[in-house]
């Protein structure tokens, strides 16, 4: 069987994209998971090997079958999109901004026509985006508009640990009203479908607590008794295996031991905090729910340390394990 062929846009030029791209293709372990096929600017790259101090060959081609798979080989279609004297190293600038968009485009389009397996990225900037008048503030929004899909779902693993987000980008007054019988029963729903296409068979789920002690039976807050608990009846009604709620002080540590497949986490920080608390690098955004499969790093661009040659490439290693892991499971129309 075949390894399965990921691509790699490398992000913001300014920032760590390029140089965590060029690091992880050096390190011999991820050849041995997929081939891996980088979207981005010759230039740029060759900076990268250069102030990293890695040993690589840039071999530039027009479709990702014709790489030459093999370590010490950066396989590259390069959209040659960057003027490298005007590139500033840790600037916000629109050059890289339209860049950044200009690679995901193409990357997404390899995926769609089924020339890649996997999306993997790096970091994009948003200001970037926006000074280069990208109408997107990030990868999911891209890439949904690229796929035409409306509502793509996030999901983060870090080693045995997976999480669902039933709200992310909102205020936390705003994630409060979100929390409602309706809404948790749909992303239950999703949730699961996202495991079984992730190969996780009869997927155990649990709905973390939005109150402390979940709100002690309503003693303080009424969410898990008017949301949480009849949300979980009605899925459970229908044939899913899912408990809650559960304290979110445990429910997590619980699911990295093992207990449950995955936790649906009911704002933001909650679930956040509670991966990136077991191992910040390798946490790891997974996007569902779309034609293609993405992972992603779970980290910015890095700016106050672009160009340094002091960038972890661990985050990105780890994003191409779970894609080459997830691959032979996703299934495209």
């Amino acid at each position: 069987m075949k390894k399965p062929i990921l691509v790699i846009p490398i992000g913001d030029a300014a920032g760590i994209g390029p140089e965590i791209t060029v690091k992880a293709l050096a390190d011999d372990t991820v050849h041995k998971m997929a081939r891996l096929v980088v979207v981005g600017n010759k230039k740029v790259l060759q900076e990268a090997i250069k102030f990293s101090n890695v040993r690589m060959t840039i071999n530039c081609i027009d479709e990702p079958q014709a790489g030459n798979f093999v370590p010490g080989v950066l396989n590259l279609i390069d959209l040659d999109n960057i003027e490298i004297n005007k590139l500033k190293m840790g600037a916000v600038q629109a050059m890289t901004g339209k860049a950044a968009y200009e690679y995901i485009e193409v990357a997404t389009q390899l995926c769609l026509a089924k020339k890649a397996d996997v999306l993997t990225t790096t970091a994009i900037n948003k200001e970037s985006l926006k000074a280069a008048k990208v109408p997107f503030i990030g990868h999911t929004e891209i890439i949904g508009a690229l796929t035409q899909t409306k509502n793509p779902l996030t999901m983060f693993q870090v080693h045995n640990l997976r999480v669902f987000f039933l709200s992310r980008h909102v205020s936390l007054r705003q994630a409060c009203e979100l929390v409602t019988k309706d809404n948790l029963l749909a992303f239950i729903d999703q949730s699961v479908s996202a495991l079984k296409i992730l190969g996780v068979k009869n997927p155990h789920m649990a709905i973390a607590g939005l109150n402390p002690h979940s709100g002690e039976h309503g003693l303080f807050g009424r969410e898990e008794v008017d949301a949480v608990m009849p949300a979980v009846a009605a899925a459970r009604e229908r044939g899913i295996n899912v408990e809650g709620p559960i304290g979110a002080d445990s429910v997590f540590y619980f699911a990295l031991k093992g207990k449950y497949d995955a936790v649906l986490s009911l704002y933001h920080d909650q679930g956040h905090i509670a991966t990136k608390m077991v191992d910040f690098e390798k946490t790891i955004s997974i996007t569902i729910g779309m034609p293609i499969l993405r992972t992603s790093v779970d980290h910015g661009t890095a700016l106050d340390i672009a160009g340094q040659g002091i960038a972890s490439p661990v985050s990105l290693i780890e994003a191409i394990r779970l894609g080459a892991e997830y691959a032979p499971f996703f299934k495209q129309d």
